[in-house]
């Protein structure tokens, strides 16, 4: 069995949390999986227009490979995902076997949703930060608490997504990644 990393895409995801994310954990030699919430087609339009080619449709992800979920924000994505409920399902499932769930800029809604925040220490983008429930809500780029990590948005998505690998690889592998592509604390 194949572990990987499920990124699920929306119609109106953000593009850079996305992709960002995408191209940093495969760098770090991660197996990531972007998944179509779509029942029909793998090309996703993102917020901005963007369309991307996701590896599966949402029907052909077993969860039993997925060793990690991360979810990308966005408007309306965020809130068609909500809607779907698929994602916080997931997200609940994972949680519940011990593995880790990220979530970033408006995204976090969906694991406050699912129950996955209550009590936990958490961010997001500010303008949802009043809607996560029991979350402590916190004003950093990026926040973990007990095998849950979120991020505030576009401006924190590389950071974010070096922490996603500091917490699978090691701050050493993030470090070097990080060095490799020139990001600056």
């Amino acid at each position: 069995m194949v572990r990987c990393t499920a990124i699920p895409l929306i119609e109106g995801f953000e593009e850079i949390e996305a992709v960002c994310v995408i191209d940093i954990l495969r760098r770090a030699g991660l197996e990531v999986r972007t998944v179509a919430l779509s029942a029909v087609s793998r090309a996703v339009r993102g917020s901005h227009g963007i369309v991307v080619e996701a590896d599966l449709l949402w029907d052909e992800l077993d969860p039993d490979e997925v060793e990690q979920l991360v979810v990308p924000g966005g408007q309306p994505g965020t809130n068609q995902m909500l809607a779907d409920g698929r994602v916080a399902a997931l997200a609940q499932r994972l949680v519940a076997a011990g593995r880790p769930v990220a979530a970033i800029c408006a995204a976090p809604l969906v694991l406050s949703a699912a129950g996955l925040l209550e009590g936990r220490a958490a961010t997001s983008h500010p303008s949802v930060q009043r809607q996560l429930g029991g979350a402590r809500w916190k004003d950093e780029p990026v926040v973990s608490d007990d095998g849950v990590t979120t991020s505030q948005g576009v401006g924190s998505a590389i950071a974010f997504a070096l922490e996603l690998v500091a917490q699978r690889h090691g701050r050493a592998r993030a470090d070097e990644l990080a060095q490799a592509m020139v990001v600056r604390a």
